[in-house]
């Protein structure tokens, strides 16, 4: 057991010191930048950088946070999410929530508008995709309408060209699929939804198009299945030679395969867009398949949470809550909360998209720094 732990340690820092190399190769490309970066981040958990916390005054205490930032920020992560891996390798600021009054008016490099628990449908219930649009159309109004007068905020302001250059990304679904499970619907009911769901954030992009945007980038959902939560409240259902659920991982395969097919549609139909969709299933299951690999010793189990092996998650006490615990070392789980990564599997996934190799059509991440 000594072997192996010295073996993850090792292999954890050989990773951290690799995604540190491709950091800084991205940094010296970024630097190139003719104007700073601007991105503008819509989404769910995976990418919320604390608009729950700022939204809802919903309480994310320690450990969350306690990896990087030494205090809780709002993320469900003990560090920094893919979002900020992917921000510092452009050498830009992390993204504020759009709902934080803390942060004044600095959102200069974009605006996240991801939210805990958000999904496509239904329409119209906080925080849903088109919610976050809505918060987006009232900040670009705000922000040119400021642009336009003798405001002293004026110069920390986006501009027309701003909003037309930005990245736009959406990280969005998970919890549509995730959702319909939990609801009692059958593998084909949910199915059956996964349609209206790409039609949403096909609206979304066609959306932003309309308002200028050119640059897209589309992440698909990771392997449901294979969350500690997951594996914890469901029985009776087959499992993979990996231990994943295999209903929610073919039914999360079938909602990127769609989405794939609608980022291919909207190339040929907006002609003068860049859409880039990154295949985030195929990085993740990779930790889970080939966990010692990468350093992992429990991939199926949550590092914070309660109930210990096989998944240490149970529903009525959940990270950072009373009677939880956390494990020593997080580098060594892949899952931090029995849903959401730790920052060591999060940095590892960054490194993987910022490598093209699952980006179609492969195209580096600073692609919308280019004038």
């Amino acid at each position: 057991m000594a072997t192996l732990s010295l073996h993850s340690h090792t292999f954890f820092l050989l990773s951290l010191l690799l995604v540190i190399f491709v950091l800084r190769q991205h940094l010296a490309v970024a630097g190139g930048c003719q104007y700073p970066p601007v991105i503008f981040n819509f989404g769910d958990s995976n990418s919320d950088t604390g608009g729950l916390a700022a939204g809802l005054g919903y309480t994310i205490v320690l450990p969350n946070g306690r990896s990087f930032f030494r205090r809780s920020t709002g993320r469900l992560s003990d560090g920094r999410l893919i979002i900020d891996f992917l921000c510092q390798s452009l050498n830009t600021s992390l993204l504020n929530p759009y709902l934080d009054s803390l942060v004044g008016s600095k959102f200069q490099n974009g605006v996240n508008f991801a939210i805990v628990g958000s999904t496509t449908l239904p329409r119209y219930v906080p925080f849903v995709l088109n919610i976050q649009l809505m918060q987006f159309l009232h900040f670009k109004s705000r922000a040119l309408e400021l642009a336009s007068t003798s405001d002293p905020l004026k110069e920390m302001m986006i501009t027309e060209n701003g909003f037309r250059n930005a990245l736009y990304m959406i990280d969005i679904g998970q919890n549509d699929i995730a959702d319909s499970f939990s609801k009692g619907l059958s593998y084909s009911q949910v199915v059956k939804h996964i349609p209206n769901v790409i039609s949403e954030i096909k609206s979304a992009i066609k959306t932003l198009y309309d308002e200028g945007g050119r640059k897209f980038w589309v992440h698909n959902t990771g392997p449901l299945g294979c969350l500690p939560q997951k594996l914890s409240m469901v029985h009776s259902e087959a499992l993979d030679k990996h231990g994943c659920l295999s209903s929610y991982n073919s039914a999360a395969k079938l909602f990127n395969e769609g989405l794939d097919h609608m980022c291919r549609e909207l190339r040929t139909e907006l002609r003068d867009a860049d859409i880039v969709y990154v295949d985030i299933y195929t990085i993740k299951y990779d930790l889970i398949a080939n966990s010692t690999n990468h350093g992992f010793e429990k991939p199926l189990m949550a590092c914070c949470g309660y109930g210990g092996p096989p998944y240490n998650y149970n529903v009525n006490i959940t990270c950072g809550h009373g009677g939880s615990n956390s494990c020593d070392e997080g580098s060594r789980f892949i899952s931090w909360d029995g849903i959401h990564y730790t920052e060591t599997a999060n940095a590892i996934v960054a490194m993987k998209v910022l490598s093209m190799q699952y980006s179609s059509p492969p195209t580096p991440f600073h692609f919308f720094c280019s004038r």
